[in-house]
């Protein structure tokens, strides 16, 4: 009996023990895993967050934290949302990022937006980041900023590409619609609506960013009022400029012809008229003229009297009024010589040419 009873009294001791005991033993608890922990990680305060370092091969210029609104910088703030944790919400209105850390908290930072007619809201998923990217601006961005030409076939990575240092990559509908949450050296943006429908962040803040979002964190982008939008919006795609068509090819100078087989051009301010009005009467044009004006006159073979010689001053030579004639008629069936007089002799016959513009008939 006894021993019934003392074994009662070290059952009844035990207890206590082995109660202490099994508090001495550790909880076994998971660490969280990296996706949680980089989502979970502390802010930096601003005073250092926005400082120049070193970030791969370049360097990040500090940004003058006097000169940056309270509000658009990196902070913690209470955000009641029903996105889940890792998520982003984007209101365009008030030009806030928030990256939803757990329930009712949330990191906002200041952001730029699309400018009017370039603002877009829906829902998104990350597809993929870069550090550094290369940046190719689109054809119809070309089209309105020509002297982004040079850059056709993509702009390096560095501290002035306006990809800046980090780019998110979105994905609407499994479509790719160019949007982007990205850097931009235009540090005094934030807070404006300033790009093509990205979302701009400071350097700093798109590598903050980007160290905790994960591909395929889901994005919402709110109207500006900040209500949800029913549907994906994107703006309407730019109307095609059409192509100017080719230049007419130069028009034959307007040139008024003679009716004549003389080949004489007229000016063409001037009404034809006859051939022979071009060409100077016969008898003031002596036969021995011809190696002055370019213009031969024939020989005359028929049998009689010969044309006086230059110079002659014998009013009775019976052989003038026969020669005269003669070349008055022959004049014209030597008339295309004249191309191969000198510049001298061509002046008088260079007929007036009307520019092509007037030809067309445009001012």
């Amino acid at each position: 009996m006894s021993c019934f009873r003392l074994s009662r009294s070290a059952a009844v001791l035990s207890l206590p023990v082995m109660l202490a005991l099994a508090a001495c033993v550790p909880a076994t608890v998971e660490p969280p895993s990296p996706e949680v922990a980089a989502r979970m990680a502390p802010v930096e305060p601003a005073e250092t967050a926005y400082l120049s370092r070193a970030d791969g091969p370049h360097k990040l210029p500090a940004v003058p934290l006097e000169k940056l609104p309270v509000e658009y910088r990196r902070q913690e703030i209470d955000y009641a949302s029903d996105m889940p944790p890792g998520s982003i919400v984007i209101h365009p209105g008030q030009k806030f990022l928030y990256f939803i850390t757990g329930p009712g908290k949330a990191i906002r930072y200041g952001i730029s937006v699309g400018r009017q007619g370039f603002d877009w809201a829906g829902d998104a998923v990350v597809s993929q980041t870069r550090n550094w990217p290369t940046w190719t601006p689109p054809p119809e961005m070309i089209d309105r900023d020509p002297k982004l030409s040079k850059w056709a076939n993509g702009q390096p990575g560095g501290p002035t590409n306006p990809l800046g240092a980090r780019a998110i990559y979105l994905l609407s509908n499994g479509r790719d619609y160019g949007y982007r949450i990205h850097g931009t050296p235009d540090w005094w943006s934030i807070g404006k609506r300033a790009s093509s429908g990205c979302i701009r962040m400071i350097h700093q803040d798109v590598i903050d960013l980007e160290t905790r979002v994960q591909r395929g964190a889901q994005v919402l982008v709110l109207n500006a009022d900040g209500t949800r939008p029913a549907k994906l919006r994107v703006p309407p795609p730019a109307p095609v400029k059409k192509k100017p068509a080719p230049e007419p090819e130069a028009a034959t100078p307007a040139v008024a012809e003679s009716g004549t087989s003389t080949g004489t051009m007229v000016p063409a301010s001037l009404p034809e008229g006859p051939a022979t009005t071009a060409t100077p009467p016969a008898a003031a044009v002596p036969p021995s003229t011809g190696a002055t004006t370019g213009i031969s006159a024939p020989q005359n073979t028929a049998p009689g009297p010969q044309a006086p010689a230059a110079g002659s001053s014998s009013p009775a030579s019976p052989a003038s009024p026969a020669a005269a004639p003669d070349v008055a008629a022959r004049a014209p069936t030597v008339q295309p010589a004249a191309p191969s007089q000198p510049e001298s002799a061509q002046s008088d016959a260079t007929p007036v040419v009307i520019p092509q513009s007037e030809a067309a008939g445009t001012p």
